[in-house]
């Protein structure tokens, strides 16, 4: 009978804990080191108080700095419901309404269409249904610019949409730029010191910051690493460049906030606490706190493939910088992030009073949603799986896809094929609606581009076949592109059209949404300073 009872024990579901999974340090080493990441942290809240907050790793592979519970980290798009949560103080103090037009405060905000523009509300802002196609325009900021966020904004008005107001859901970071300039707006103050004094301070998330600078100042922080093999995402981590891989400060509010497991433990307090601090500060009213939850919009979830099915949502939505989903059965509200060398995820468990979040130094891109899955199984009462084994499974398979899809059209380019003009016949500015101009330029019959508003991005244009060449940029990070010449009548370039070269290329590098066309030899673009142009 002993036997009996104990196998009965050993095979049953897990029961629901109310305290982090026992070993769970040795796991998260455990998975680091199988998945090759750097540094990562983790921080758990269970009834309004910090269960576990850790580091482990590195903070840099080439030292030996070990990563702690204040180390900073990017959180990239987990910065969203900072910028929801700036909003929601100015709707508890009457300053806006969730569904006031955004023109009625930013009277020079324009879309494409005249009637979007009248249309688009604040919480249009927030939730993704704008018409924009997915990360359309985000090569104004990926990699960073010179570009202001109000002149992105300014520009939003020649972003042509991808379909029609309030039809669908795609995730733009663009919108999120309109929502600081609103903040900017109502208060007189940037986005930056906003949330840093009106959030952060009072939530008690002393370390946290809200722009690179201020992350550059903080000597315990975490560098970024990314693999840079045959396509991103292949091959061993490699140190990056910090300043190199910064975001354009245009775009802070979709993702510009660094901070800690300590930090992160203090702002998931204040999002159980329906608005409330540890210390007991309200910073936004309960009444916000719940419409920051509340779903706005459909997304579409199709069936995840192979032993991630289990993990399908039966329902995902999107709130107010915040995805509302199930996770088998039962309902998570939950936003990730990631930036060039970071990845980041925050999770709330409202039936649990439970939340956590964790970040990592690497482009790594199993650990942090297998652990989330191990997290959410185990405070559930869900039986456990191998994660780690599922999502590897998953992203190795793509990746080896992408390499492969790469492959063939290097073996498919028609290698005898030619330029239809000499070098000098493609040289030029050009310019782009939203993104603005090019210098094209041609040099001891070799060509280059130049993207003169975003400092990494010049490259030697090699060719590929026929008008057709690849860009690999200075910066050694951002991904090569594809860079096509089309002829008009006269043989004369007409226009400049663009895409990624690997196939798994992240959405934000938008090349597809360009459309460069010739500007008039008397309408010269901008150069850089000591330059002439083209």
């Amino acid at each position: 009978m002993r036997r009996l009872i104990a196998a009965l024990v050993l095979f049953a579901p897990t029961l629901a804990c109310a305290a982090p999974p026992p070993g769970f340090d040795r796991r998260v080493e455990e998975v680091r080191r199988k998945l090759d990441a750097v540094g990562f942290a983790a921080v758990i809240v269970e009834d309004g108080k910090v269960t576990l907050s850790n580091g482990y790793g590195r903070k840099h592979m080439q030292r030996p700095d070990p990563v702690d519970a204040d180390t900073l980290f990017q959180i990239g798009s987990v910065t969203k419901h900072f910028t929801a949560a700036a909003l929601a103080t100015l709707v508890d103090e009457g300053k806006l309404k969730w569904d006031d037009p955004v023109i009625d405060h930013l009277p020079d905000f324009r879309m494409y269409d005249p009637w979007v523009t009248r249309e688009m509300t604040v919480r249009d802002l927030l939730t993704h249904r704008s018409g924009l196609g997915l990360g359309q325009g985000d090569l104004m900021f990926v990699p960073a610019s010179t570009i202001s966020r109000a002149e992105v904004v300014r520009r939003i008005r020649h972003l042509k949409p991808a379909t029609s107001f309030r039809s669908g859901y795609a995730y733009d970071n663009i919108l999120y730029a309109v929502a600081g300039q609103l903040v900017e707006a109502k208060t007189g103050r940037t986005w930056e010191a906003y949330v840093r004094d009106r959030l952060l301070k009072p939530a008690g998330m002393a370390d946290s910051v809200t722009n690179d600078p201020d992350r550059w100042t903080v000597a315990n922080r975490a560098l970024p690493h990314g693999r840079l093999g045959e396509i991103r995402g292949l091959g061993p981590q490699e140190p990056l460049d910090e300043k190199g891989v910064a975001l354009g400060q245009n775009v802070g509010p979709a993702g510009a906030v660094s901070s800690s497991a300590n930090d992160m433990g203090r702002w998931l307090q204040v999002q159980l606490g329906e608005g409330k601090a540890a210390s007991g500060a309200q910073v936004f009213s309960a009444a916000a706190a719940r419409e920051m939850w509340k779903p706005v919009v459909l997304i579409n979830a199709p069936p995840f493939p192979g032993a991630l099915a289990e993990a399908s949502p039966q329902f995902s939505t999107y709130a107010l910088g915040w995805n509302v989903k199930d996770y088998r059965g039962h309902k998570v509200i939950s936003h990730g992030g990631g930036t060039l060398g970071f990845r980041a995820v925050a999770v709330l468990i409202p039936e649990k009073n439970v939340g956590f979040a964790m970040m990592v130094n690497s482009e790594e891109n199993a650990m942090i949603p297998a652990l989330t899955n191990e997290l959410l199984d185990h405070y559930l009462g869900l039986p456990r799986r191998d994660w780690v084994a599922a999502y590897t499974e998953f992203l190795d398979r793509r990746m080896a896809e992408g390499l492969k899809a790469a492959r063939a059209a290097r073996q498919a380019r028609p290698a005898a094929s030619k330029p239809f003009l000499p070098a000098e016949g493609y040289a030029g500015t050009y310019a782009d609606p939203w993104y603005g101009p090019i210098a094209v330029k041609a040099q001891d019959g070799a060509l280059s581009i130049d993207f003169l508003q975003t400092p990494g991005m010049t490259a030697p244009l090699e060719h590929w076949a026929y008008d057709t060449f690849v860009a690999r940029w200075s910066d050694g990070v951002t991904e090569p592109a594809f860079v096509t010449f089309s002829l008009d009548a006269d043989g004369k370039p007409a226009r400049i059209a663009m895409k990624a070269v690997s196939p798994v290329a992240d959405f934000s590098y938008d090349f597809h949404d360009l459309d460069f066309r010739p500007v008039p030899a008397n309408q010269p673009g901008p150069s850089r300073p000591g330059q002439t142009g083209s």
